[in-house]
């Protein structure tokens, strides 16, 4: 479709008189257009331009579709003013071409300059085209009809709003084809269904969807492939098709596996709808658990706590299965042309006609006797006894009893740890007594408590034995005497009083310790004395009338109750200059001679062993003679 634009300029050179001259003068301009993807032959005539003259006029054609792209699609008569069609044009690429049209005089002058357009009259070329040549999607089983599966989309190039680009999906194709299944899709391109999934014969379904356009003497279209997954749900209740093991278990063992139950069923393996979880009732008492093998799908049967033969000999249990997935049916009862169908189908995952029961089954473990431990009545005993109590002291009674039917009291009584051997227990009373002395300063007290180990060993094939731990608190008694921490000081020489902290302690607890009271004894007036002689250190005061050298002070150390002892404080006391140890101070003199009489000492011994050598040499030669 040409159609006239306008007019676009008139030569800036033109007079009044002219222009007035122009304006009666006929210029006829006919409306053309190109049909798009003109088959030709080429050239082919497209009309004609007339401008009325009184004298020669020439044609010429420049912009879209002559000069500018796309090239050499127009030409133009320069005498005839004839338009031709060369090749064909895309309306997809040019929906018009713009050109400018010129009129010259003999000399070349311009006469005219116009603008105009050509339009390309579009046609139905191009198909609608999908994004995607294939859509894939996974939906649950149980998926409800008139839920929305997804959405495909096309787009139609050809002209916008015109009857080429507008388009309609259509459902082409369904494999498998399930006649409790139909697939539809909307003006939009959502695709839904009616009635029910059914994975069992169908995992895998091929809808193919068409779009078609509206072209009025042809309909283009093209297809795309939706492919839609099926995941298997919950449609087949797991069946109990036996049990293996021996059933029994032995009393007080745990950890082991007397059953194991088997079930079958014909939902996907290894799924939710496949994977079943068992439930144990009746165990009232928490001794046992069942678990599932994921790759068969038993329940295996387990002891986690053990189990007393003499409370009772058997244990009956239920035991319950069903799958991971809530359970799910789904049945077309009435197909509707327009509407949804009418389906029956399952709520909340309740089994068909009303009955919610898991499948259940019952089994029997038997529990075997075995040879049980003697039991302590107190398994954690105290007791309490005073340190240095005379050999043979009474400490204290232990009980057990043997929970076996008819063993009575067929086992004996044993001391398992005695770190310091201080104990002994009658094997068939259980009275503990003392063979030794008892120290609470001892290394084998801790805290003042002396920890026994007991035991109580049957005679059953094989002995069992039973354990017990008595805590024996040691009641302290004052037989130590305070000691002083130290019994070399190091006092500097100074201008003034000096003081050094002397500690001291009591191997005895309370009341049987410090605080201590400090004495000096002897002859100390105007050199040595105590500050703060009470507590558990005292201050050593050295007094200006101290001479540097090596002193013995006699201190007195009592405790709360009186006890004391006396001991001997060396104290040297040296002038001072960066340590305050004094007898690690020693002259050059005196380190030198050390030196010397190492050596002098060495070469002593070296003769010696000279000697000893010669001697034996010589005694053996005499021997030979």
């Amino acid at each position: 479709m040409l159609l006239f634009l306008l007019l676009v300029h008139f030569l800036s050179g033109s007079t009044c008189s002219e222009l007035l001259s122009r304006q009666k003068r006929v210029w006829i301009i006919d409306s053309f257009e190109i049909e798009e993807e003109h088959r030709g032959p080429f050239p082919y005539f497209l009309g004609k331009v007339d401008i009325d003259r009184q004298y020669s006029i020439y044609f010429d054609l420049y912009g879209q579709g002559v000069d500018e792209e796309p090239f050499d699609v127009l030409s133009i008569n320069k005498k005839k003013g004839e338009i031709s069609v060369h090749k064909p044009v895309d309306y997809e690429k040019w929906d018009k071409l713009k050109l400018r049209f010129e009129a010259k005089k003999g000399d070349m002058t311009i006469d005219t300059r116009l603008g105009i357009e050509i339009k390309i009259r579009d046609i139905n070329d191009n198909p609608p085209r999908f994004n995607r040549d294939l859509y894939e999607i996974t939906v649950d089983e149980k998926l409800t009809q008139g839920a929305s599966l997804l959405t495909v989309w096309a787009h139609d190039i050809d002209k916008l709003d015109s009857p080429n680009s507008t388009f309609h999906y259509n459902i082409k194709s369904v494999f498998p084809k399930s006649p409790d299944t139909e697939f539809f899709v909307n003006k939009n391109g959502l695709i839904s269904f009616k009635g029910c999934l059914d994975y069992d014969v169908a995992n895998e379904i091929t809808v193919v969807v068409e779009a078609i356009d509206h072209g009025d003497k042809v309909q283009l279209s093209s297809a795309t492939t939706v492919l839609i997954h099926i995941e298997d749900s919950n449609n087949h209740l797991p069946i109990i098709t036996g049990q293996t093991g021996s059933g029994k278990v032995k009393e007080d063992e745990f950890g082991t596996s007397p059953l194991k139950i088997h079930v079958t069923d014909k939902d996907s393996p290894h799924s939710k709808a496949w994977k079943v979880k068992y439930t144990i009732h009746n165990d009232d008492e928490g001794n046992f658990k069942i678990e599932t093998d994921p790759e068969t799908n038993d329940g295996i049967l387990t002891v986690v706590k053990p189990i007393n033969y003499e409370e009772k000999t058997t244990r009956e249990l239920m035991i319950s299965v069903e799958n991971e997935a809530p359970y799910f049916f789904c049945k077309v009862k009435q197909k509707t042309a327009n509407d949804l169908w009418q389906i029956e189908t399952n709520k909340d995952g309740k089994h068909p006609g009303g009955n919610d029961q898991p499948v259940s089954t019952n089994v029997v473990i038997e529990v075997e006797d075995v040879n049980d431990p003697p039991e302590f009545e107190v398994t954690v005993k105290k007791a309490k006894l005073h340190e240095n109590a005379p050999i043979g002291t009474w400490v204290s009674k232990v009980t057990a009893v043997d929970p076996d039917f008819g063993s009575g009291k067929d086992f004996l009584y044993k001391i398992g740890e005695d770190p310091a051997g201080w104990m002994k227990i009658d094997p068939n009373t259980g009275n503990i007594t003392t063979i030794q002395t008892c120290d609470r300063e001892s290394p084998h007290v801790v805290d003042s408590v002396y920890t026994l180990l007991l035991h109580a060993v049957d005679k059953g094939d094989p002995p069992m034995t039973g354990t017990a731990t008595l805590h024996i608190h040691l009641v302290d008694e004052n037989d130590n005497l305070p000691r002083p921490e130290v019994e070399f000081v190091d006092v500097c020489m100074s201008d003034g009083p000096t003081t050094t902290n002397i500690s001291a302690s009591d191997a005895d607890a309370d009341p049987y310790g410090g605080p201590f009271r400090f004495e000096l004894l002897g002859n100390v007036e105007g050199k040595w004395k105590l500050d703060l002689s009470y507590g558990f250190t005292a201050g050593l005061v050295k007094e200006l009338n101290v001479q540097a050298g090596f002193h013995t002070l006699e201190l007195k150390i009592s405790d709360l109750q009186g006890q004391y002892g006396v001991y001997s404080l060396n104290v040297t006391v040296c002038t001072c200059s960066v340590t305050r140890n004094c007898r690690s101070r020693s002259s050059p003199t005196t380190a030198g001679w050390g030196a010397a009489g190492i050596a002098f000492l060495s070469l002593v011994l070296l003769l010696a062993l000279l000697l000893v050598a010669f001697g034996l040499s010589c005694n053996k030669e005499h021997q030979q003679m």
